[in-house]
């Protein structure tokens, strides 16, 4: 994806289904090759519960999903998030998420997605979807949410003000906050950096921030 930003997206879609070549796997492709026309470099790989994840630095946007059995999510992505080393390498990355199910979409959004959000709670959460069954084919279904991850990603890639630059370790400090917190304190950095003619935002610029008798 190159619209809005000089790199390319890089996105993997982590999912667990108990069949092979089912529905799950025609969504999981039909998302791909979306993301994939729009401009996005895509890989998938099925989740098992005790693999080793340390690969998924490697993307920076993790799209997650799964079917749900008798009011569960699928057992190898919620076991790789409770069992394995996938929670350590989530940190920092955009994540999307999407559930299979034939619930109604309130009770689904309520009982099932916190299933996996519970996990969650420090990373931006680009976009959820709740799919039925009778959605897994349908293309408009696919493009809004794909479009919602590409719009989510455009927006929280690099705070932007200008000609503003960000050092990675700022940007680290900042995204371990929680995202509805983190979004308020890069618009703060953002209007102090402008203010004062600094055009590329340190973690010293951020204690200077913090300091400055209008604060953060």
């Amino acid at each position: 994806m190159t619209r809005d930003n000089d790199r390319q997206m890089k996105a993997i879609i982590l999912y667990d289904s108990r069949s092979s070549g089912g529905s799950t796997d025609r969504l999981i492709d039909s998302i791909g090759q979306q993301l994939a026309e729009n401009g996005a470099y895509v890989e998938k790989a099925r989740c098992k519960a005790n693999a080793d994840y340390s690969f998924i630095r490697e993307f920076d946007v993790v799209i997650m999903g799964a079917p749900v059995y008798y009011m569960v999510v699928s057992s190898q992505l919620l076991g790789a998030l409770l069992q394995s080393n996938l929670k350590r390498y989530l940190r920092h990355k955009n994540i999307a998420l999407f559930l299979t199910c034939g619930s109604p979409e309130a009770m689904a959004q309520s009982v099932y997605m916190p299933q996996l959000k519970i996990h969650l709670m420090r990373n931006r959460i680009l976009s959820e979807k709740i799919i039925a069954p009778h959605q897994i084919d349908d293309e408009d279904v696919i493009y809004d949410f794909v479009e919602e991850i590409e719009e989510g990603y455009r927006k929280s890639f690099k705070p932007r003000g200008g000609d503003l630059q960000w050092s990675d370790e700022a940007l680290e400090l900042i995204e371990s906050a929680p995202p509805f917190f983190s979004d308020k304190i890069k618009a703060a950095l953002v209007a102090y950096a402008e203010e004062n003619g600094i055009r590329y935002i340190t973690p010293e610029v951020l204690d200077d921030a913090r300091a400055s008798p209008k604060g953060m």
